[in-house]
């Protein structure tokens, strides 16, 4: 942190919860007092006078003060409620002083309430609302808010300029919508986006490679009876100039739900065969499903193994990629070259390095890919680079036919009829509630209270829910062999079925859009017509509305950032919110840009 800081400073800083300069230039005034003697009074703002005390009348419950106001010519009458004995010894008749208060007009004549004594006058004073006591606040301000120190830390000139006049004002701030009050929150937004990802890329750690990985993909490609996307082959040749270099990769690869990131999984494992893979996966129907795929389009010469707690224990050395649920870190693994984690956001981040971890061969570590299918906002990718590298897979193989519809009650009967319809064509139903059992604090039906409705009336009836410890059972048979799956967001991520073209959320405003938009994702795999309702018992909602005219989950995404905060989609945590004061997510793309150019610049 650019100059000496004294000791107790140090701790004022910690106290603030800021690391440098720029975090302390950050805390902006929550007000200015403006401390200009003024020649006429403004009603209803707070000014400075300079007064002679003509009388002094005290009693229990307030103070009257005769004054003469010399800037404004003219007497004004001071009053101070819930008086102090300190008071009878500040103000001594026949003294002049410099009293600064809210300007009142009583009646006809002019009022000071609360007065309080300053020692200068000419300046237009900063106040904070921090955890230190105000003088100590500008003490450090004072201190250490200067040019020079943001200078030291990256800022250019212009930026620091704009951030320290804030601090050090030479009139009242500028109001909002105008030029001068855009600038300085654009300088706002700058400074904060500059330190995050100078912090992150400090962060950003580097090692040696176990393996440089060589390899072409082109062949195999050609073997696929599809033609992948452009998003999908951009995203491969960056991950095999990633696995080229001597230095370990470090990417994540989001794809919208349905965008086809399998076959960059299994592009990856193609390119590594030589020095071999592994693919962790959050369940045992979703490691099932990618070894399913692999098996399929990999070519046969490639060793395949599939290993979960069911499977046999037997020497892995002999295979070519290896996928698996976490029950891989409890197994002897032979050292490949790269590890590759699919729905990275399942597992915690211990599980993940866990994995990466029984790789490492003294200081080197195997190339490492994280893949997920929530997409995130384009600007949360673009600020997530400074700490990996992050691929957007944003086009799908084939656009989806999936109407999307808001529901109530009075709709449940035509509801009733589309189902025995789709059912009747051979196509499954997923509805999802929002409990497993009755609750008297949700006004919608819990899976418990429904299922004799659904039981009594359709045949293939499941059900499943998150505490179900056969769900991964319940959802393969409903794949080979049901017509309605009741569920709770157990369904959420992963699980192919192929048949399903209708899901129903019941108690739809509840959700967050993202886990909507990956309940939507389930139905309509493979090209069927789809169909998703929203039910609820909401009459109006502008946030459903807006779901239900978008389809891809990036637009998703930065809609989500405008009904919520955003949250740190590399961690799984703080979903809530992320720490930006000044920095509107879902749209200051544009000034992300503008600070990452300036860094590499910069750097």
């Amino acid at each position: 942190m650019g100059a000496c800081i004294d000791e107790k400073d140090l701790a004022r800083f910690q106290k603030l919860g800021i690391r440098n300069y720029i975090e302390l230039v950050l805390l902006i005034p929550s007000g200015y007092e403006n401390k200009v003697l003024y020649p006429s009074a403004h009603i209803g703002e707070f000014q400075l006078i300079d007064a002679e005390i003509r009388s002094f009348s005290p009693s229990l419950k307030f103070i009257k003060l005769r004054l003469f106001s010399h800037n404004f010519n003219q007497e004004i009458e001071g009053i101070i409620f819930r008086p102090k004995p300190y008071h009878q010894r500040q103000f001594v008749v026949g003294e002049r002083m410099l009293l600064f208060g809210k300007i009142e007009l009583n009646f006809s004549h002019l009022q000071m309430i609360q007065p309080r004594i300053v020692k200068e006058a000419g300046k237009i004073v900063p106040v904070y609302k921090t955890v230190l006591r105000a003088d100590l606040m500008q003490a450090l301000v004072k201190e250490y808010v200067k040019v020079e120190n943001l200078l030291d830390e990256g800022l250019s000139k212009d930026i620091a300029e704009h951030l320290v006049q804030l601090h050090f004002p030479i009139s009242l701030p500028p109001k909002q919508g105008t030029p001068e009050h855009d600038k300085n929150l654009h300088a706002l937004k700058f400074a904060e986006l500059y330190n995050h990802l100078k912090i992150l890329t400090s962060k950003k750690e580097s090692y040696p490679a176990l393996q440089a990985i060589s390899a072409e993909y082109d062949t195999w490609v050609k073997t696929l009876p599809f033609e992948l996307t452009e998003d999908q082959l951009r995203a491969i040749k960056k991950i095999q100039k990633d696995i080229a270099k001597d230095t370990a990769a470090k990417r994540m690869i989001v794809g919208d739900v349905g965008a086809g990131k399998t076959m960059v999984i299994l592009a990856c494992a193609y390119m590594a065969r030589e020095y071999g893979s592994v693919l962790m996966a959050p369940t045992t129907v979703l490691a099932n499903q990618l070894f399913e795929e692999a098996e399929k389009f990999l070519p046969e010469s490639m060793k395949i193994a599939l290993v979960t707690n069911k499977s046999k224990k037997e020497d892995l050395d002999k295979y070519d990629f290896i996928i698996g649920t976490h029950a891989l870190l409890h197994r002897p693994l032979k050292e490949v070259a790269l590890v590759m984690i699919d729905e990275q956001h399942r597992f915690g981040t211990a599980q993940r390095n866990r994995l990466s971890k029984l790789m490492e061969s003294s200081n080197k570590r195997p190339h490492f890919l994280q893949f997920s299918a929530t997409p995130i906002p384009r600007t949360q990718a673009m600020i997530d680079s400074a700490l990996l590298d992050v691929s957007l897979i944003t086009q799908t193989p084939f656009k989806k036919d999936i109407d999307t519809s808001v529901i109530h009650k009075e709709d449940f009967p035509a509801l009733l009829d589309h189902i025995k319809e789709e059912i009747a064509l051979g196509h499954q139903i997923l509805i999802v509630y929002p409990l497993v059992e009755q609750s008297e604090v949700i006004a919608y039906q819990s899976i418990d209270e429904a299922r004799g409705f659904w039981e009594s009336r359709f045949e293939n009836v499941y059900v499943t829910h998150g505490k179900d410890k056969e769900k991964e059972k319940v959802l393969y048979d409903f794949r080979q062999k049901g017509d309605i799956l009741l569920g709770t967001t157990v369904v959420e991520v992963g699980i192919s079925l192929p048949e399903l073209t209708t899901v129903v959320i019941v108690g739809a405003e509840r959700l967050g859009l993202s886990t909507l938009h990956q309940l939507r994702g389930r139905v309509s795999r493979t090209g069927l017509k789809g169909y998703c309702y929203l039910y609820t018992n909401v009459q109006t909602s502008k946030r459903l509305e807006s779901f239900s005219t978008t389809s891809s989950g990036f637009d998703i995404a930065k809609l989500d950032l405008e009904y919520r905060k955003s949250g740190d989609m590399l961690s799984g945590e703080h979903q809530s919110g992320q720490s930006f004061k000044y920095v509107d997510m879902a749209q200051d793309e544009a000034i992300i840009q503008e600070v990452q150019n300036y860094m590499k610049e910069e750097g």
